[in-house]
């Protein structure tokens, strides 16, 4: 059977369980479709066939954790799209992510900014989690939702004004450039804060997710100690804290690495008690791709902070800042099909237009990000087809089936045979999806969020947002002011 084909990439599928006849120059890749395996390249084998798209097909699936009843009646009680999350999968992940090793305290900080809705950030509170807030809005979010603000720390692209307000009421705050320290010591001499390093070296899927080495510019690059070190003393600051975070991986030997070179600025601080080794710690939303271990990432982390106890004396407090771990498969999103159509000829497709996009999921179009996608026909059939899947969006680049890290390059899909007003589950949506989207691009409303609890009851944890509520804040000047 015929899979998958594209630009150079051929895949044929030769029953359940069996490989794929396709290669990609010297290197394959390999995927898995249901139980078999989808290989993606770009020199066929005789068996596939050609076309100038890159398409990437995968086996159907059904969604993490609703039945098609639950998606029912999400779409009927709340509407389409809406957001849901999994609060047993919140809590499993929480749990998880506390038990990283460690010999001598840890704090896990949920970086807020994959999902801030006030409920997630409630539970992981009362889970004994702190919170790690990329801007000033964020830390004042957290407190609104009862967070105290000693269990917030800020690290930011762009220090907010209140900051001194915020280090008083008890906030922690990472300085991430010279600049901000020199105006934390300007405004607080003597202030107890954290530093930001970039150790120089990254780690990613793709270069948008790698925040470390030297085309990153978050943290301060680690041959510039010596000028910290003149700040610091010229503000009496007093560091207390060393902060590094290389971006989105899973590799042990990354992670170790990184937190011996992280253990070598340390050095140089004899006041840090803590370091924080940031997050980034990548989840597996499709079948083929791989989680992060945490005893396997955290096992070397832990014998680096042994080893230096040993040479120093020094007994450091660990700290993880993990987002995308926490939340990602904890949430997917219902949509529907709301229009279909098709090209023809060798270079033709069929699409699935849903009525969600990058108003809800952006990170296809971004990063070529790959997600589950579920159709739940509403006639049962173990029929399958292939298909792009695109948003609602009026925009060329509205892409929910990218091929994989390639967001300019259209894949498709294999799943149930879908048909106009089938419903339809994204699956792997808990993290930057939400909280960082196209929001009311071409003026559609912010979609309902919703949680499934413990009990499998759903509860709304935020409305749908309104047309009228997209435009309040606009201004009508005078006609005068209009003509000049």
């Amino acid at each position: 059977m015929f899979v998958g084909c594209g630009g150079g990439v051929e895949v044929s599928h030769h029953g359940r369980g069996s490989e794929l006849s396709c290669s990609m120059g010297d290197r394959d890749r390999v995927f898995r479709v249901g139980s078999g395996l989808l290989r993606v390249g770009r020199r066929c084998l005789p068996h596939g066939r050609r076309a100038p798209a890159t398409v990437m097909a995968a086996g159907w699936t059904s969604p993490r954790f609703l039945s098609a009843d639950d998606v029912e009646e999400i779409r009927r009680d709340y509407g389409s799209p809406t957001f849901v999350y999994d609060v047993k999968t919140l809590r499993d992940s929480a749990s998880e992510a506390l038990a990283f090793p460690q010999s001598f305290g840890l704090t896990v900080r949920y970086a807020m900014k994959a999902s801030p809705n006030a409920t997630i950030l409630m539970l992981f509170d009362s889970m004994g989690l702190h919170f790690d807030a990329s801007s000033g809005y964020e830390a004042r979010r957290a407190i609104l939702a009862g967070v105290a603000p000693s269990k917030i720390s800020i690290s930011t692209q762009e220090l907010p004004i209140n900051f001194g307000e915020f280090l008083q009421d008890g906030v922690e705050i990472n300085a991430c450039s010279i600049s901000q320290l020199e105006r934390i010591g300007q405004t607080i001499p003597g202030a107890s804060i954290g530093i930001r390093f970039n150790p120089g070296l990254g780690s990613g899927g793709t270069g948008k997710t790698n925040v470390g080495g030297p085309s990153s510019s978050f943290g301060i690059w680690h041959e510039l100690i010596p000028e910290v070190k003149a700040v610091v003393e010229m503000y009496q600051l007093n560091i207390i804290r060393i902060h590094t975070h290389i971006g989105s991986g899973s590799d042990p030997a990354v992670w170790q690495k990184v937190s011996g070179m992280s253990l070598d600025i340390v050095r140089q601080f004899p006041s840090v008690t803590t370091l924080n080794l940031g997050g980034g710690y990548k989840v597996g939303r499709m079948s083929y791709e791989k989680s992060t271990d945490l005893v396997a990432v955290g096992a070397p982390v832990k014998e680096a902070f042994e080893a230096f106890a040993n040479e120093t004396g020094r007994r450091l407090h660990l700290e993880i800042e993990p987002g995308t771990f926490l939340v990602a498969n904890a949430g997917c999103l219902v949509c529907t099909i709301q229009d279909m159509t098709r090209t023809l000829g060798n270079e033709g497709h069929e699409f699935l237009k849903l009525d969600t996009g990058m108003t809800e999921l952006l990170r296809p179009s971004l990063y070529g990000s790959q997600h589950p996608v579920s159709v739940l026909p509403r006639h049962t059939s173990s029929a399958t087809s292939q298909y792009v899947v695109v948003g609602h969006c009026c925009e060329s680049g509205d892409l929910v089936t990218p091929a994989p890290d390639q967001p300019e390059v259209i894949g498709e899909r294999v799943t149930l045979k879908a048909s106009i007003g089938d419903a339809c589950v994204i699956d792997g949506t808990g993290a930057y999806c939400s909280g960082m989207s196209t929001k009311n691009y071409n003026s559609f409303p912010e979609a309902a969020e919703v949680i499934k609890d413990l009990k499998g009851h759903f509860h709304p944890i935020r409305k749908r947002q309104e047309l009228e509520q997209i435009i309040v804040n606009e201004v009508r000047p005078s006609g005068a002011a209009l003509l000049g």
